[in-house]
């Protein structure tokens, strides 16, 4: 799906800067002597020969080379270059001569390369902007909406309670648990459902003014909607019912794997036989300066949408259609029927993305696997958790204690000693036991899966499949472990196949997912940064097969990488982030791959190789030695941390326990809503303490430097988890602040993510759509580099766009959805750009209101 590197320009007309003229004829020769001019001054050169390559012969590196095209692009008398026409024509002499030849050509095409079907319906105008008031009013409804959601949760929880309790025998109490876990799952998967209904009707192509009073019946909708029990059973034909009781328009044999919820389902149109796969975004909306645009997205009957891929609004794929990995429709793209297409912003493949083989899966089979997983959780899992709080506390008197009449017992040291020891019991001994259950369930349900044979969904081999995914996939044993040598026993432990390990102390990050360990295999010298999602199972609408994915060695990884089973990549390639892993044509080695659709780039440049003389010999021993020791106490901080929080919530439970027997369902409603504020300033509170002595500031160093050992503590020991709970608020502006992110006003987060919190500036009024990430540091084999990034007033980040480190976006800039904007790169003020590497688009952003 991906061939070698570009050979002619890319085209980037428009984008809300002045065109530049190109240079043709007799202006050439000047045009060369001008470039040559400007990267000499950006690299501090006397003289750049015409024939010199940039990163060989020079040393530059993708940040230098940056800076050389938003240097050009200030000069009105030279012509637009963009990253990808420096790696396409990496002389002064050949970047001259395509410019040339662009200029002699055809008047410059969009930027997209990808046909295009109809502009998405034209919504109407939003109402006038909310304003402060709006703003304050928004989040007082959001702050209720809460507490009253807690009190409903806490009334009913209470009464249940007491009736379970009042069961007389083990028998008496788990048919009691069912009968009223049973309700309460029919409940809370209902509401959503009846919410959505009556605050919204039909979702209907629209704008929606943020923090206005539409904006908060969408937003109450949306959290619902996410919240759902019914979510859980993604992958299931349970799930494609409850994206229908919500309105979405889906066929029969649809199989939906991809845990990011659509929202406006009314717009969400699938066709028979179609299968959407993990970690793809159909939202069916977007935001948009100060607005909420909801739109379509339709796929026709049997289309595939592979894993990590995103749909914006106004886009459709017609029958027989696919879209690759790592790919993206921009609004208005159409896939035409039967053809594949791959890229972000997507353009015809030129050759088949291959699909799993069907098999007979008919409603027999899903009607009974969804059957099969009903009941399972309403005879197992729920009652499970609903009596199992009877039980701690008929088992545990000090804490039922706490609910009887009479003196306090939160004054007795007896009661926070056995809460200590409790809390110290499920992080420090109930997390090890799960060791044993990782090391031998999965590798006996991994005995009945052959590789590369196909096998009908819904069936027993699917079930043992997915069984494996959710037990070998453990985010808090992968963060603990992750950054550090501990890494490598413990994906062993796994299953992976590591080969002859180089250990480096880095070789893998905090996030690496798959979706069975068993297949997975990693070459020697290999290192990994975050967010690698080994893809080695394929899944069509009826079958799936799990295949071998191998990475070869002396590889690195960058971030937020798909890597499929049919991955084309051999020995010693650099895999920049977001990449698309190529899946067709020869296997590449020796190079670098960059870019969706992926294209040739250097393996490595000059800089990067500044601390070679450590990855050997003593300077590599003691350095690694002092790293374990490091990393040591980092994790033994990590679960330090946690145990001291587990204690903090249950003093909290206790408390509102405490307060029951006087105030009712009120208390526990109270406690609730603590649970979540206290746990909020817990973390916020770790976070500023691990980065009071050296905060995160602009780096250059090896990861045998201990202030790379420093920043991985900031990684791993503080939590994240809590912030979803703000999205779309104005308390996530708030939280940011309290973490250091120089935040302006009136910014509205849809579910951000900043990796150095104090190395970002926000200027107001920006917008940061859900699974947009600003990532303020980048490491290639063992070089660590890390600046500052500056998002302007009145930004937006598309749905799934990447920003890296050392980034100014200019106020009132677009980045469109799935794009990755480099380190360096300089956005100017109300352009509109996009794609992977991201570029100049061809219209621009539309002025704010």
């Amino acid at each position: 799906m991906t061939g070698k590197q570009v050979a002619t320009l890319a085209p980037d007309p428009g984008g809300g800067e002045t065109r530049h003229p190109e240079p043709s004829g007799a202006t050439a020769a000047s045009a060369e002597e001008a470039l040559a001019r400007v990267l000499a001054d950006v690299m501090h050169l006397d003289h750049v020969p015409a024939d010199s390559r940039f990163f060989e012969d020079l040393g530059a590196d993708s940040l230098v080379m940056a800076h050389f095209c938003a240097r050009v692009r200030k000069r009105a008398d030279l012509p637009h270059v963009s990253m990808k026409d420096v790696y396409a024509h990496p002389t002064v002499g050949s970047l001259t001569l395509a410019l040339t030849a662009q200029a002699a050509g055809a008047p410059v095409a969009p930027s997209s390369p990808a046909r295009s079907g109809p502009a998405p319906a034209r919504a109407p105008a939003p109402a006038a902007p909310a304003g402060r008031s709006g703003y304050v009013l928004c989040g007082t409804l959001q702050l209720l909406a809460f507490l009253a959601y807690s009190c409903l949760i806490a009334f009913v929880g209470v009464r249940g309670y007491e009736w379970i309790s009042a069961g007389s025998g083990v028998l008496d109490v788990y048919l009691r648990s069912v009968v009223f876990g049973g309700a309460v799952f029919l409940g809370l998967s209902a509401l959503p459902i009846a919410v959505k209904w009556i605050l919204v009707g039909r979702w209907k192509p629209t704008t929606i003014r943020i923090w206005s009073p539409a904006y908060f019946r969408f937003w109450v909708v949306k959290t619902l909607v996410r919240s759902d029990p019914l979510v859980l059973f993604v992958g299931s034909p349970v799930y494609t019912l409850y994206l229908r009781a919500l309105g979405a328009r889906t066929g029969s044999r649809v199989a939906i794997f991809s845990r990011h919820v659509p929202v406006c389902t009314d717009l969400l149109t699938v066709g028979d036989s179609s299968v959407i796969r993990k970690d793809s975004y159909l939202t069916c909306y977007r935001a948009h300066g100060d607005v909420i645009e909801t739109g379509a997205v339709t796929l026709g009957k049997d289309t595939v949408v592979a894993e990590a891929s995103v749909l914006d609004i106004g886009t459709s794929l017609g029958d027989g259609a696919r879209l690759a990995h790592a790919s993206a429709l921009h609004s208005g793209q159409s896939v035409p029927a039967g053809e594949h297409w791959h890229g972000s912003p997507a353009e015809p493949a030129g050759s088949e993305y291959p699909v799993v083989e069907p098999a007979a899966c008919g409603p027999v089979r899903r009607s009974a696997h969804s059957v099969v997983q009903l009941l399972s959780a309403l005879l197992v899992y729920l009652p499970l958790a609903v009596g199992g709080t009877g039980i701690l506390l008929a088992e545990a008197p000090q804490l039922g204690a706490v609910l009887e009449p009479g003196p306090t017992v939160l004054t007795s040291w007896e009661f926070y000693r056995d809460g200590l020891l409790a809390s110290f019991v499920i992080v420090f001994v109930i997390v090890p036991l799960g060791f044993l259950v990782l090391a031998t369930v999965p590798r006996l349900l991994s005995r009945t899966l052959t590789p590369d044979r196909v096998y009908p969904l819904y069936g027993f081999h699917y079930g043992a499949h997915r069984a494996i995914t959710l037990l070998t996939n453990r985010r808090f044993l992968t963060r603990l472990f992750g950054d550090s040598s501990a890494v490598v026993p413990y994906l062993r432990l796994l299953g992976y196949d590591l080969s002859r390990v180089e250990q480096t102390g880095s070789n893998f990050g905090t996030e690496v997912k798959h979706e069975t360990p068993f297949l997975s295999t990693v070459g020697t010298g290999t290192m990994v940064a975050d967010g690698l999602s080994i893809n080695n199972a394929e899944y069509s609408s009826t079958s799936f097969r799990v295949s071998r994915t191998a990475i070869g060695p002396q590889n690195f990884l960058g971030n937020r990488i798909a890597y499929p089973s049919r991955g084309r990549t051999g020995a010693d390639c650099l895999l920049a982030t977001k990449v698309m892993v190529p899946v067709d044509g020869e296997i590449r080695q020796g190079v670098g791959l960059l870019g969706s659709p992926s294209f040739e780039i250097p393996r490595s440049v000059r800089r990067d190789s500044s601390f070679d003389h450590m990855k050997h010999g003593e300077e590599r021993t003691s350095g690694l030695a002092g790293k374990n020791r490091h990393n040591g106490a980092t994790m033994g901080l990590y679960l330090l941390v946690r145990w001291v929080f587990v204690f903090v919530l249950s003093l909290v439970v206790s408390g509102s326990a405490e307060l029951y027997t006087s105030v009712g369902s009120v208390a526990i409603a109270l406690g609730n809503v603590l649970v979540v504020l206290a746990g909020a300033a817990y973390f916020i509170v770790v976070e500023r303490a691990v980065t009071a002595v050296r905060p995160p500031g602009p780096l250059f160093c090896s990861i045998y430097d201990p202030r790379f050992w420093q920043r991985e503590r900031y990684w791993k020991v503080p939590s994240e988890t809590y912030l979803r709970a703000f999205d779309g608020t104005p308390f996530k502006s708030l939280v940011w602040r309290l973490l250091g992110v120089r935040i302006g006003r009136g910014v509205f987060d849809d579910g951000c993510s900043l990796t150095e919190r104090s190395m970002v500036a926000i200027g107001d009024g920006a917008t940061l759509n859900t699974g947009s990430v600003v990532q303020c540091h980048s490491q290639e084999d063992g070089a660590f580099k890390s600046d500052r990034s500056a998002i302007g007033a009145g930004c937006t980040l598309g749905v799934g766009a990447f920003v890296h480190y050392g980034v100014t976006i200019g106020a009132g800039a677009v980045l469109a959805p799935d794009s990755f904007l480099m380190k360096g790169e300089t956005v100017p003020p109300h352009a509109r750009w996009g794609g992977n590497p991201a570029r100049r688009l061809e219209q621009p952003a539309p002025a704010r209101s």
